[in-house]
């Protein structure tokens, strides 16, 4: 069923918040391009915002927050581990698996990327009506109650076809495909600790 037809104000409201998305992109470019450090692009970005979120999943999880294929998830950690932002290391529960973090020089990023957001918002907010802005917190939080749940209601449904990128039997683990991703892992036998 159509969410717009069975409420119409929902059309309207879908209208009115593609048109503030829009203008957010443009705002958040502005903002991404008063970062004086390493542009990432929006992918990258996502990976960012989301190990900020949860520090330590594996790739499995990154790829299913993501919506993203293993193979994508691995390039993109790549690239941003080859920058500093991301580091990987052998969880502390199970040594098969591989667990992903941001770096000092990756918080630092996304801390100053929010802060010139920021100030891109404040201008904006700052021509509005205190009771505008009541009214606009409001709107926000029961949008994002009502994303949340969305994105829990379609996490929780099964799935019936298997993921063709995984191999079958895979108990979800990440492993190191090869030696040369394994030596690029922090921890005891990595190439790190291998040339101190």
């Amino acid at each position: 069923m159509d969410p717009a037809a069975a409420h119409p104000a929902g059309g309207a409201a879908a209208g009115v918040a593609r048109e503030v998305v829009e203008q957010l992109e443009m705002l958040w470019e502005r903002g991404r391009d008063a970062v004086p450090t390493a542009p990432v692009s929006t992918s990258q970005l996502r990976v960012l915002y989301i190990l900020d979120e949860r520090d330590g999943i594996n790739h499995r999880e990154l790829g299913r927050r993501l919506g993203a294929r293993p193979s994508s998830v691995s390039r993109l950690c790549d690239r941003l581990q080859a920058i500093g932002y991301l580091h990987r290391s052998f969880s502390s529960t199970d040594r098969r698996e591989v667990t992903l973090g941001l770096t000092s020089l990756g918080r630092g990023y996304l801390g100053e990327l929010r802060a010139h957001r920021e100030q891109e918002l404040a201008s904006t907010l700052a021509a509005m009506t205190p009771q505008e802005l009541d009214a606009l917190t409001r709107g926000l939080t029961a949008f994002r109650k009502a994303h949340d749940a969305a994105g829990a209601r379609a996490a929780a449904r099964p799935t019936t076809a298997p993921n063709p990128e995984l191999d079958p039997g895979d108990d979800g683990s990440e492993r190191p495909a090869d030696t040369r991703q394994a030596a690029n892992l922090t921890g005891p036998h990595s190439r790190a600790s291998r040339i101190a």
